[in-house]
């Protein structure tokens, strides 16, 4: 009998990622947008599920130093050239000079992490948080759609940046389609929302953010 494997909340949600890729629900790209990590990431780790199955995705290094753990030397040169060279760069601007002027290659929450653990703050000035409730997600698919558009450099230097413009499905998390665009534009959702209605019927309800696309602008006379 196989040896039961504990996987933490994390765990489970790359699980569920995987599950939809392996299905043909997802693409690399969403699957990386959906974890937070890069294609090559979800290409590796994918590999390692088909070969390992769950087990894969459980951290074999709990309370010990992880392999690939970044060394303190980069840690430290990051700290330094974000108080001298780049001071006052945002954690998203600095990922990017450090990637395109010094050799380092970091993804941003690496960097945000670095920094913040030496207490040094983003430029961007945030709002103190608000202390509300957190919604309940919906009880059932296809009962609210949330739409958006993330530009990235999905091509990874092979390629000009590209808007993937996709919805997610409230109440399961599953991406029932996306594009890419050279912007985020009106046709791209259009295109979406008829692909979507297509592949999985008329949603109840759509959620965006506050993109111009999505208001009609009065004219003044």
């Amino acid at each position: 009998m196989e040896d039961r494997v504990t996987l933490n909340r994390a765990e489970q949600r790359r699980l569920l990622v995987l599950n939809h890729l392996e299905a043909c629900a997802l693409v690399n790209a969403e699957a990386a947008e959906l974890l937070g990590i890069s294609i090559r990431q979800v290409r590796r780790l994918r590999a390692a599920y088909r070969e390992r199955g769950a087990a894969a995705l459980a951290h074999g290094n709990r309370g010990r130093r992880p392999a690939h753990a970044l060394e303190p030397a980069v840690a430290l040169r990051v700290v330094e050239l974000a108080t001298s060279t780049y001071a006052g760069f945002n954690h998203q601007h600095l990922t990017e000079m450090l990637a395109e002027h010094e050799g380092i290659h970091l993804s941003r929450p690496s960097v945000h992490r670095i920094l913040t653990q030496a207490g040094v703050a983003s430029a961007r000035t945030r709002r103190p948080a608000q202390h509300r409730r957190r919604r309940e997600r919906m009880p059932r698919e296809g009962m609210l759609l949330q739409i958006d558009g993330s530009r990235h450099d999905w091509l990874e230097g092979r390629g000009p940046y590209l808007t993937l413009i996709g919805a997610v499905d409230d109440a399961t998390g599953i991406v029932p389609w996306a594009c890419f665009r050279d912007q985020e534009d009106a046709h791209g959702y259009f295109q979406l929302l008829a692909e979507v209605v297509r592949r999985r019927g008329v949603p109840l309800a759509l959620y965006s953010d506050q993109h111009s696309i999505f208001f009609v602008t009065k004219r003044r006379c």
